[in-house]
């Protein structure tokens, strides 16, 4: 339907930011371990750092994952980010309440 690939985007979302949690929390961390500690397979938390790592939240270390330079950024404008999003899925509503 109209909105599944956006429910999938916030599920991929979801997931990433759980890592990327994790990994400010806990980092270095590795793979094992956060796929132990997130209960996600390990394939799954091997994409999200890979993700996570090309945006420079993370980076890799030694001994396992680690905050990287635009994670404080990517903290700091978070809350516009999601902010940005909440209006546009009210626009969405009104358009919607409109037909």
């Amino acid at each position: 339907m109209l909105f599944d690939q956006i429910y999938r985007e916030l599920e991929l979302t979801e997931r990433h930011l759980i890592v990327l949690r994790k990994v400010i929390e806990e980092g270095p961390i590795g793979i094992l371990k956060l796929s132990d500690e997130t209960e996600m397979p390990t394939h799954k938390v091997r994409y999200s750092l890979r993700v996570l790592e090309q945006e420079h939240l993370i980076r890799p270390s030694s001994h396992g994952a680690v905050a990287g330079e635009n994670t404080e950024k990517f903290l700091e404008d978070f809350d516009g980010q999601i902010a940005d999003i909440i209006a546009k899925a009210s626009h969405i509503q009104q358009i919607r309440n409109s037909i």
